[in-house]
């Protein structure tokens, strides 16, 4: 008997279903808006950029939505799983390798290479990036950049695939609701309001984007960008922090992590819309969670020690004492507390005109009345004043701003001190905090944190975690107090600009990048929430100590469908916490709510009720060996 197997690209071995004659036309509209973009790529002149960018997206989109509408809207609400094991795309099959490997590409272009995209930093873009350059002159006033670029696509990737997913998960109101939440948060706090901002002149900022996943909030080129925008600028760094300490650890206890991770944020905004298709490809091995959970928290540890290490650096260097040759003072009016320093004013002038400075201003934070005599022991070329702060307070700020202004001497016997129109200048000494007190701040927080969860939480943490947590709490302080000792311009006794570099590069570039979104068709939605999104660690190591979320189940009812493990994209086997009527309470769950969406029986409810009883592992139905007559004799 001969058999004749029908050709298929999946691993899975059964052929995919044909795609009906709406959804061939819907590939075609949206590949050919996808062409138009690889033909800007190769540099191809459009005579109206305006237009075939509105043909290009507009035709991305529309393939998107008919695709879904043709797609689900002729079926019943409900769960499907539209064969995902049988189809090349979606089973690690030859177009699911193909995809991994051009998007993982596209990161790498991105990231190193933009120029083969087309950016030009000395004149006019060209290629896929000039194509773009209309779009963003009527948003932020200027010509588009690579990042502007891919947030365009990034967030026309969440809206479309956002509009499939709701059609999808139609049946349930939580994942409507959810989908709309970060469909917002993508378009207005991540992509529209920043460039409006900086159309205003003031610093970019994604308001949705909270430390440690915007690792780069307390670098000093930030900071310096914070303190000399003024009102709006504190309030940016006020909010940074605020969103740290006070709103993150109310939203966790009262929500659980999923506030940020399936409401807001715009990584698993792509990764629950763009990477539905892949949900079911997240390993749900118990080898993968270990590794899991040894990852994503030596990723924390490293993202605080870098944070931390950072900011030292910066209020090292804004210390008006650690002038030096790196300190790039060459024609820069020099501003610097008349107070704060273990130098005398006159050592500190000859410092800053050994440097290079144009000039020295001594800002008298105190007002005390009493002009502040320079002690001079070596002769100066160099002008230099000493002036009030709260009467040179109007000045102060236009000059931040790049403005001509006039300074008042404080000395009646002194000329007052002009500043030029974008004059550049150096502030020192101009925040309230020193390194040292820092430092011990942090070292003290951080041990807090690590007694209260040791003394009040030591029950919820198994052997290995407490292990792990002392070990990571020592290599932390050992950290920071060699960052302590390591002296000025040095991070753990390397080059800090360069260590800063590579922080950025390894945290942003190659795990939120590359193998954030490249690894989808491979390895599974949210390989990057899993493994190395620092956020998703610290928020969920608040769900698990002292969040009132969890997820309820009945195991009476639990058909063992295997429908909730199948589409967990967090590797969570829901199955087993269901068969026993177990909460289930991990640190990685997002609370996405799609275990409970695709359930068909309705056994898992996600929920925010008071923290006793939260964790109510069933010792019967886990089949330990107790006495049963114990329960029974209970009251």
């Amino acid at each position: 008997m001969e058999y004749n197997a029908d050709p298929v690209m999946s691993l899975a071995g059964e052929p995919p279903k044909a795609l009906s004659t709406v959804q061939k036309i819907a590939s075609a509209v949206g590949l050919l808006g996808l062409f138009i973009l690889v033909l800007a790529l190769f540099n191809v002149g459009f005579p109206n950029k305006t237009l075939f960018l509105s043909l290009s997206l507009g035709m991305i989109a529309a393939g998107i939505i008919i695709f879904a509408n043709d797609l689900y809207r002729g079926k019943h609400a409900g769960i499907k799983n539209d064969g995902v094991y049988f189809k090349s795309m979606t089973a690690k099959g030859l177009a699911a390798w193909a995809t991994g490997i051009l998007l993982t590409l596209f990161y790498i272009v991105l990231y190193w290479f933009p120029q083969f995209l087309g950016l030009n930093t000395e004149g006019e873009n060209t290629g896929l990036i000039a194509l773009f350059d209309p779009l963003s002159k009527l948003v932020n006033g200027g010509p588009a950049s690579q990042w502007f670029v891919y947030g365009t696509l990034y967030t026309l990737a969440i809206l479309a695939f956002g509009y499939k997913f709701i059609l999808k998960y139609r049946h349930s109101k939580y994942e409507i609701i959810r989908t709309c939440s970060v469909m917002f948060f993508q378009l207005s706090f991540a992509f529209i309001l920043p460039e409006i901002l900086v159309r205003l002149n003031q610093p970019y900022y994604d308001f949705k984007n909270i430390w440690p996943l915007n690792y780069d909030l307390f670098a000093g080129y930030r900071i310096e960008e914070f303190l000399s925008s003024g009102d709006v600028g504190m309030a940016m760094l006020i909010f940074g922090l605020l969103s740290i300490f006070v709103i993150t650890p109310i939203l966790t206890y009262k929500y659980g992590k999923r506030w940020y991770c399936s409401w807001v944020c715009g990584c698993g905004g792509l990764a629950e819309t763009a990477g539905d298709p892949y949900r079911h490809l997240s390993d749900k091995r118990l080898f993968a969670w270990k590794i899991e959970r040894w990852v994503i928290h030596s990723v924390v540890v490293f993202v605080t020690v870098m944070t931390v290490a950072v900011v030292y650096s910066y209020l090292a260097q804004n210390d008006s004492s650690s002038m030096s040759q790196y300190s790039n003072l060459e024609d820069k009016v020099v501003f610097m507390s008349a107070q704060n320093s273990e130098e005398t004013m006159g050592e500190r002038i000859a410092s800053a005109e050994e440097f290079g400075a144009k000039g020295v201003v001594f800002i008298n934070q105190e007002d005390s009345g009493e002009p502040i005599k320079i002690e001079r022991t070596v002769p100066s070329n160099i002008d230099y004043a000493i002036i009030s702060e709260a009467e040179n307070e109007e000045a102060l700020s236009q000059i931040r701003k790049g403005e001509q202004a006039t300074l008042i001497n404080q000395n009646p016997n002194g000329a007052n001190f002009e500043i030029a129109a974008n004059q550049e200048v150096q502030f020192y000494d101009n925040v309230w905090l020193s390194k040292d007190l820092f430092i011990w701040l942090v070292i003290g927080l951080l041990t807090l944190v690590f007694g209260w969860a040791m003394i009040y939480r030591k029950k919820q943490l198994a052997k290995d975690a407490k292990k792990g947590a002392v070990a990571y709490f020592a290599i932390v302080i050992s950290l920071l107090l060699i960052s302590y000792f390591s002296g000025f311009g040095k991070l753990f006794f390397f080059d800090a600009y360069q260590l800063r570099s590579a922080y950025g590069f390894i945290i942003g570039a190659i795990f939120s990048g590359v193998i954030g979104v490249g690894f989808y068709p491979i390895f599974g939605n949210r390989v990057w929430c899993r493994f190395g999104c620092p956020m998703a660690a610290i928020l969920g190591f608040q769900q698990r100590l002292f969040s009132k979320f969890r997820i309820t189940t009945n195991g009476g009812q639990c058909i063992s469908c295997g429908n909730c493990s199948t589409y967990c994209e967090m590797g969570i086997d829901v199955r087993a916490y269901a068969q026993k009527g177990e909460n289930i309470v991990r640190s990685s769950c997002v609370g996405c709510g799609i275990c409970s969406a695709v359930c068909p029986r309705g056994v898992l409810k996600l929920e925010n009720d008071s923290r006793k009883g939260r964790i109510n592992s069933n010792e019967i139905l886990l089949g330990n060996d107790v006495d049963l007559m114990d329960y029974v004799n209970q009251d």
